[in-house]
């Protein structure tokens, strides 16, 4: 992945750009060969004999991507990059001659509208111009002659030992004129400078220190800047199964995942990210409590109405492509927990005072004093009926124990008693109703029988020490029930629950929680190995999926997942300090900590 923190690009091994959607996350692709094949729109730039070795790597600190193609004639290495945004969006390619000579080839095939609009295409003096409809596309280069082949820009090129060809591609709306691109030279330079003064802020420096700030970069790069939303992923319909249904678009700002994000940000040292949210959420959420939604737009949209794109194929064959989100009309009463929850912890880490945050806590504690009873879809977005999920009841005890919390810990005002009241009426309830005697485990939901991966989140909020007895059978049930290959699956599928027909991967947060279940537990060994197990399956750049199968042996679902990195960083930060003899790793992971 690039990215501008507006956007962001998926980089083949191969040098294809095969996924960008200009000019917002959310915003429809121009190339869509991810999903749908070549066809369908990619920005191609590599050896015109497809023999060489390929390596890639980030420069450190960086969200620059090298890619070094070496082959019988000599090397060159291309160089990837989105700059941060000045007016519109650009994309930055620059081919630098390593070592001998190589013949390239590249090929600009934008597709407007996820791959189902072609172009009109228009040569310049120093590039070419797409357009289609609103959206046009400039590509500026003075290193390299073009033609065009049915409605694909194509230049083949010869790069020796030190000569640089680059190329700049700069979306605008179809009906303003604008000048040529960046220099891609300097941007290169401007980037890398960018990504390391915000990376040399990292206040972590505990045994993992690489992987935990790729980590932070990624979920630094799937922040909206203009507004402080966080989108989930930067992909929609990559498969939880190949050629399955699950295919869900994950650009929108969840407010579970970046209430997570802001956490493991905070854990970096990084409060700006954390303000910036506090703000989004301040104007996204304003409103009725009941009418809270799971998920907005980057800029707090609230319409994301869920189709299916018929035309694209999907990845590796798995259909339906869908763009928009249905489980966004769904009630998951957790998120009142983690929004409450984070607000909290960014409170305790310094970030000023602001009566209208607190206001607006007030009032989703009121509407969760009575609404914490009602069923809902909980938080694996079950497109079954509502049930009484335990993780749910548990996250709204969390939103009532921080909102006490608050008020104790730092004056503010509020019907603490009451808040009381309802935070241990709650607890009791999940311990009566979630916990099964005859199992020794909490159960998925109210008088059920099976167990899902949420339930190892009841330590790591608080709910209960990791070293109770419930916990630790509720650990226990999971390992017997929900352990595949090492990995921990969220639960097991039954249609008359989710829905949809079964099949996924290992939901990799769910591995990191039990990670931290064992470090709880004083497994330090074994917690370290499900760690090290997990940071093994990233790719070759650091960057993780939402699971992985098995039986594959590939990550699957959408792609980088913010939820998987949040997690890689907590599990970090646990077991350091478990190591450090740390009492405080038993504890929920709060900000000032950092």
């Amino acid at each position: 992945m690039i990215g501008d923190t507006e956007t962001a690009a998926l980089v083949s091994l191969e040098g294809s750009i095969d996924w960008l959607c200009l000019p917002r996350f959310d915003a429809a692709a121009c190339f869509a060969a991810l999903l749908g094949g070549p066809h369908r729109g990619r920005w191609l730039i590599a050896p015109s004999e497809r023999q060489p070795t390929i390596t890639r790597r980030y420069r450190e600190g960086t969200l620059v991507l090298e890619t070094l193609h070496e082959g019988p004639t000599g090397s060159v290495r291309v160089i990837d990059v989105m700059p941060p945004r000045g007016a519109e969006p650009d994309v930055c390619r620059v081919v630098e001659g390593v070592s001998g000579e190589m013949s390239m080839r590249m090929e600009l095939a934008a597709r407007f509208d996820y791959g189902s609009v072609l172009p009109w295409v228009e040569h310049l003096e120093d590039g070419a111009l797409v357009v289609a409809g609103p959206d046009a596309l400039r590509l500026t280069t003075r290193d390299v002659n073009l033609h065009t082949v049915e409605h694909t820009t194509i230049a083949d090129f010869t790069v020796r030992a030190g000569e640089r060809v680059g190329f700049t591609l700069t979306w605008h709306p179809s009906h303003v004129d604008i000048g040529a691109g960046l220099d891609p030279f300097e941007a290169v330079d401007e980037t890398e400078v960018f990504w390391r003064e915000w990376s040399d802020q990292c206040k972590y420096k505990g045994e993992w220190s690489d992987a935990v700030l790729r980590s932070l970069i990624t979920l630094k790069a799937l922040t909206h800047a203009p507004t402080g939303g966080i989108v989930a992923a930067a992909t929609t319909s990559l498969p939880e199964r190949i050629g399955g249904v699950r295919n869900w678009d994950y650009r929108y700002c969840w407010l579970r995942d970046a209430a997570l994000t802001l956490d493991a940000l905070m854990l970096g040292g990084y409060l700006e990210e954390a303000a910036a949210w506090r703000d989004w959420l301040l104007r996204t959420v304003a409103g009725d409590p009941s009418q809270l939604q799971i998920m907005y737009g980057a800029a707090g949209e609230r319409r994301l109405t869920e189709l299916e794109l018929p035309w694209l194929e999907g990845y590796e064959g798995s259909r339906p492509v869908r763009i928009g989100n249905g489980a966004v009309e769904q009630r998951q009463l957790d998120v009142y927990g983690e929004v409450i929850s984070t607000v909290y912890d960014a409170r305790v880490a310094g970030l000023p005072f602001q009566e209208r945050a607190w206001a607006l806590e007030q009032n989703l504690i009121e509407w969760l004093e009575t609404g914490w009873r009602e069923p809902d879809f909980g938080i694996w977005e079950v497109r079954g009926e509502p049930r009484h999920f335990t993780h749910s009841k548990v996250m709204a005890w969390v939103a009532m124990d921080r909102a006490v919390r608050t008020v104790e810990e730092h004056g503010l005002s509020g019907p603490v008693e009451r808040w009381r009241r309802v935070r241990d009426e709650i607890h009791a309830e999940v311990c009566h109703r979630g916990f099964d005697t005859e199992l020794g485990s909490f159960v998925q939901h109210y008088e059920g029988k099976g167990v899902d991966a949420s339930l190892l989140l009841i330590p790591l909020v608080g709910f209960l020490p990791g070293d109770d007895p419930r916990v630790k059978g509720t650990v226990a049930e999971i390992e017997r029930r929900l352990m595949v290959d090492g990995l921990v699956l969220r639960y097991l599928n039954d249609e008359s629950i989710d829905g949809l027909p079964p099949g996924e991967g290992a939901f990799l947060a769910c591995t990191f929680w039990y990670a931290d279940n064992l470090a709880m537990q004083g497994r330090l060994e074994e917690a370290r190995a499900v760690f090290e197990r997990l940071l093994a399956l990233s790719n070759d750049v650091g960057l993780l999926a939402e699971q992985y199968d098995s039986v594959a042996g590939r990550l699957v679902g959408n792609f980088p997942q913010a939820f998987s990195h949040v997690c890689l960083v907590n599990t970090a930060v646990r077991l350091d300090r478990a190591a450090a003899g740390l009492a405080d790793h038993l504890a929920p992971l709060v900000g000032d900590h950092a």
